[in-house]
Parts: C-alpha cells; sequence; structure tokens
C-alpha cells in the first residue's frame, strides 16, 4: 500500500513534536510531496520547520492536511485540539494520528469522539526522548486499525527508527508507553540512589558507571542518560520532571483500575510526585539531585564530582 497523494498536518511543535515534525517534512520535500501543514499554539512561525506551511490554528490544519498528527503535553489539551479538527467547517481530515502520552482513558474518549465524526483515530504514543526525535530513531506503539498503519508507513518510518502495531484498539498503546515509563522512570531513580550510595564509600562516578555499564546492573539510564546528562552535570534530557511524574500516576491509577499486581508502582509514583513538588520546573534527570539532597543537608551530602 503506498500513502502518495496525501497531506499531512502536525499540531504540536514542541520537545517532541518540533524535531518529528522536521524529519516529516524533510521527507515531504525529498519525495515531491504537497508540504507538511503544521500549527503550534506557542508560536507556529518561530517553531515550524523548513519547507513546512503555516496554518492559522487547528481547524486550519484539519482543512487542508488529509492526516493530523498530534504531539501535546496532555490529555485536556489533546481533547480540546482534536475537538477543533472534528467541528472544522470543510474539513478534509480523515485520520488523527496522537503521538502524545495522555492516559487509556483519554485515548478511549478521543476514539469515541472522532468515530463520531467520521475520523479514524490512532492512538500512537512515542518513546525515546528528544535526541531520539531529532534522530528519527524513536519508537512508536501504534494503537489501531493495522491498514492505516500500512498506508501512512512511508511517513512514520521517516520519523521514527521502531513502529510497532501494538493492538487495534485505542488505549492499548497508551498502556505500553505508561509501562515503559514506569520502568524507565523507576530505574532512573533506582540509579540515582545507587550511585549516590557508592559516592558514601569514595567511589568515582565515572568508575562506577564503567563498571555497571558492563555488568548487569546497566541499563539505558546507566548507560545513556547518566553518562551524558549526569556525569558532566547538565541534566539536560529535555524531558520535564512535570511529564514523568504525570505518566508515573496515569500509570499507577491504570493500574489500580485494572487490579493488576502493585509492588513498586506506588513507591515510584510517590517519590516522583515529591520530586516535582520540590523542584517543579526542573528537567527529569534532576531526580539525581533530588535524592541526593532529600534527607541531608550541605553538610552531610557524599563527596561531589562535578554533577553539583
Amino acid at each position: 500500500m503506498s500513502d502518495s497523494g496525501h497531506t499531512y498536518g502536525f499540531i504540536g511543535l514542541g520537545n517532541m513534536g518540533g524535531p518529528m515534525a522536521a524529519n516529516l517534512s524533510v521527507f515531504l520535500t525529498a519525495v515531491g510531496r504537497p508540504p507538511l501543514i503544521v500549527f503550534d499554539a506557542a508560536g507556529t512561525a518561530d517553531r515550524a520547520p523548513e519547507g513546512a506551511a503555516c496554518a492559522a490554528g487547528a481547524a486550519a490544519v484539519a482543512q487542508q492536511a488529509d492526516v493530523v498528527f498530534l504531539s501535546l503535553p496532555d490529555g485536556p489539551i489533546v481533547r480540546a485540539v482534536a475537538e477543533e479538527v472534528a467541528q472544522a467547517s470543510a474539513r478534509r481530515a480523515t485520520a488523527l494520528v496522537d503521538f502524545s502520552t495522555v492516559g487509556i482513558d483519554a485515548a478511549r474518549e478521543v476514539d469515541a469522539l472522532m468515530r463520531a465524526q467520521g475520523i479514524t483515530y490512532a492512538d500512537c504514543p512515542v518513546s525515546g526522548g528528544r535526541i531520539g526525535a531529532q534522530n528519527a530513531t524513536i519508537s512508536l506503539m501504534w494503537a489501531g486499525p493495522a491498514d492505516l498503519l500500512e498506508l501512512h508507513r512511508p511517513a512514520l518510518e521517516s520519523l521514527a527508527g521502531n513502529v510497532f502495531h501494538v493492538g487495534e484498539r485505542p488505549g492499548q498503546g497508551q498502556a505500553l508507553k505508561l509501562l515503559n515509563n514506569f520502568l524507565s522512570a523507576t530505574i532512573t531513580a533506582a540509579t540515582a540512589e545507587a550511585l549516590l550510595f557508592g559516592l558514601t564509600q569514595d567511589l568515582d562516578l565515572k568508575t562506577m558507571l564503567d563498571a555497571v555499564n558492563v555488568s548487569t546492573g546497566g541499563s539505558n539510564a546507566s548507560r545513556e542518560k547518566f553518562v551524558r546528562r549526569v556525569l558532566p552535570g547538565t541534566f539536560d534530557s529535555g524531558f520535564d520532571t512535570a511529564l514523568m511524574a504525570k505518566d508515573l500516576q496515569l500509570f499507577a491509577d491504570s493500574m489500580r483500575r485494572a487490579g493488576s499486581p502493585e509492588v513498586f508502582a506506588g513507591a515510584s509514583e510517590a517519590v516522583w510526585r515529591e520530586f516535582l513538588a520540590v523542584m517543579p520546573a526542573s528537567d527529569h534527570m534532576e531526580i539525581y539531585k533530588f535524592i541526593r539532597d532529600r534527607d541531608a543537608g550541605p553538610e552531610h551530602r557524599p563527596a561531589e564530582d562535578d554533577t553539583s
């Protein structure tokens, strides 16, 4: 199947949506397709990728594009934008693909809204961080019609390295993304706690990471996040603590409604909720600083390397 002839729209050009839209725009230009139609409430002209056409709002995107992609912060915003798309006069859009992490219930609500207006919806959250979005190596977790996925696979593969069809039912993509972020958040916090213990024993942070990363305790967190963000002291992953805390809450709430066995979810959620309360404007990799400083005054902190 081919997606030739379709025009694409992209709403939300932030930390993830911006580079994703940029990669899609490059692809469309390279294959001689109509330009990507973009909109961002924070300022479309300043955020629009090269080669894209700016729209005046979400409704204008729906009037010009056959397929609309969303990359937005949360469920309420996604629902509001989806309503604008659905209610657009002279609407051209027949499919809405949501890359956002909104939770299972929100995905199902948006699906019902879209179906009522004759629009096909795909719940398709992404994982891989801003660097992955820039490098087009992120994972897409598609829950929706398989034929729609195959129809638009070339466009999707222009912005993602891994495209998974995880199910037909909206909410399944969210479930997979939330469990992934629960694992990521829990491992990241545990890695910080472990390394801070090592510092109390006068171990060097780089030496610990070198050893752990070729041993059984290594993870994506230790190999990538801690080496690139904590060791140099930049803490600049591009993923906000508020978003991670939101995802942990969505995961824990979903687990409890499903009656799924729970051992770590509540504890992890509580740690990230407390972290957010103490450092509300932080990057999520500053969990290292939060755990370091949580129970001790400055005079009791572990010896520092270069991670202040």
